[in-house]
């Protein structure tokens, strides 16, 4: 049975109230918010607040992994099948972890190690709006009732955080036990970045694969390169030319 999620009316971050409380929390304990104070991105970026209007969401996962650096990557397919089941918009994953939708950020997840487990936090934009966006300087910023087709009501964050608690609970055994090779075909199927040109921290080139270990592979004019951290851009993504 899948514990039901915890919900706080208030957060500054899920990842950091379930590391505070890390010690007392169960493996697949988890946690969301709709208002998150100090959320952040990857390299430290800062999250803006949309109080009421997106889902914060932190899974505490402490059983081992056959691959645990290719979470974010599991978690992202995750998010996006929630989203499709609860909300039905369809949208892709821009390597390794970006929830987006026509070239647009919908999400992010952020993976923490923390006293040997792993925080998988997962951030979705559910109701704000262009002028959210614009104010907060994220032109390339998307919510999911801009989205068209998109099924909104106020029981949504409650119902894609239950969803999400499930796919963790019942739906990752093969990622857990086999890594990302067991998710890779699906992960494929939803990745926007391939065969568009990318740049990456050293190089540039076109994305072409995702290999069995979860990791980007390039081909560049010096042949292939294959990239598992840093930044990388997307032709056609965030504005990226």
């Amino acid at each position: 049975m899948v514990t039901a999620p915890l919900f706080v009316s208030q957060a500054d971050s899920t990842n950091s109230w379930c590391r505070r409380k890390l010690e007392q929390l169960p493996d697949g304990f988890a946690v969301y918010t709709t208002c998150q104070t100090a959320g952040r991105g990857r390299r430290g970026r800062a999250w803006a607040n949309a109080p009421g209007q997106g889902l914060y969401y932190t899974v505490v996962c402490k059983r081992p992994m056959a691959d645990p650096a290719a979470l974010p990557l599991a978690a992202s397919l995750a998010a996006m099948n929630a989203l499709e089941e609860q909300v039905g918009i369809h949208c892709q994953v821009k390597w390794p972890n970006d929830l987006i939708w026509q070239g647009k950020k919908l999400g992010g997840i952020l993976c923490e190690a923390a006293q040997g487990a792993i925080l998988c936090g997962i951030g979705i934009n559910l109701m704000q709006d262009e002028a959210y966006f614009a104010q907060n300087g994220l032109a390339h910023g998307v919510s999911a009732v801009q989205i068209p087709g998109c099924r909104m009501n106020e029981n949504t964050p409650e119902a894609l955080a239950q969803a999400l608690s499930e796919v963790f609970a019942d739906g990752m055994e093969l990622f857990y036990r086999q890594g990302f090779a067991a998710i890779r075909r699906e992960y494929l199927a939803r990745c926007a970045n391939l065969g568009r040109h990318v740049n990456f921290d050293g190089g540039e080139g076109r994305a072409v694969d995702v290999d069995e270990a979860g990791r980007l592979v390039v081909k560049t004019e010096a042949g292939t390169q294959v990239v598992f951290t840093g930044e990388v851009t997307v032709q056609g993504i965030y504005g990226a030319e």
